[in-house]
């Protein structure tokens, strides 16, 4: 069976602020879930490999269940996601039906122009998988271009995190641009509903989710896709 690989963030702060973040823990473990239960086997790859940090914010209450904290805690989780993620390096693309960009203030330094992972994710779609995000994810969608040259969202309809969301969650100070404009210059056609209500869109092989309450429904729909549907709305 062809896996699935989920891109998780190395970014620890908020560029030269001494502001912690990292991954938003639920964005990665609800969507992980999904899958394992699925049957699935999951891989996981960061910009440099190794210990990826997790947003401190993302383990209030408001944000985590027992499902959530199970998954966080599982050895499997905690080695082969948080202390030793893989490398660009390591993955050979043809082993994966999809690849998922998780979340978290920090994935706007270290997503955007990381080649290698924009190869991998190019390959993969190429090759008839699916390219997914959720939230700040899309940070990592932005640059991918397919090879005739032309950008991967260009023309695709898709959600990310919004401006809207950004003002509300008090960082867009921080933040040295917003995935809603920026996919939006590329071309995307980029769709919003209710700020923080989960909510994911489908465009062909591009399957998004707009916040961090949407990675549960980005793997409901790649799960229907996989198993032979043509879309999940």
């Amino acid at each position: 069976m062809k896996k699935i690989l989920v891109i998780l963030t190395n970014t620890a702060k908020y560029g030269t602020k001494n502001e912690a973040t990292g991954l938003w823990l639920s964005e990665a473990t609800e969507f992980v879930k999904e899958l394992i239960q699925a049957g699935y086997v999951l891989d996981y790859v960061s910009p440099r490999g190794g210990y990826v940090p997790i947003d401190p914010r993302s383990l209030k209450n408001a944000y985590v269940n027992e499902e959530v904290f199970a998954l966080y805690g599982s050895e499997d989780f905690q080695n082969r996601a948080l202390a030793n993620s893989l490398k660009p390096s390591d993955i050979n693309a043809s082993d994966y039906l999809a690849v998922y960009y998780t979340g978290g203030h920090g994935v706007v330094w270290d997503f955007p122009d990381n080649k290698a992972l924009q190869a991998i994710s190019r390959e993969i779609y190429e090759q008839g998988g699916y390219v997914t995000s959720v939230c700040h994810g899309l940070a990592g969608l932005l640059n991918i271009k397919t090879s005739d040259g032309s950008y991967l969202i260009s023309g695709k309809t898709l959600t990310g995190f919004t401006e809207t969301e950004e003002i509300l969650s008090g960082k867009k100070r921080l933040v040295p641009f917003g995935t809603e404009k920026e996919a939006r210059n590329r071309g995307a056609k980029f769709v919003k509903k209710r700020a923080f209500s989960s909510f994911a869109v489908q465009d062909g092989h591009l399957i998004t989710g707009q916040n961090p309450m949407s990675g549960q429904a980005v793997a409901k729909c790649l799960l229907k896709n996989l198993k032979g549907s043509l879309s999940c709305l």
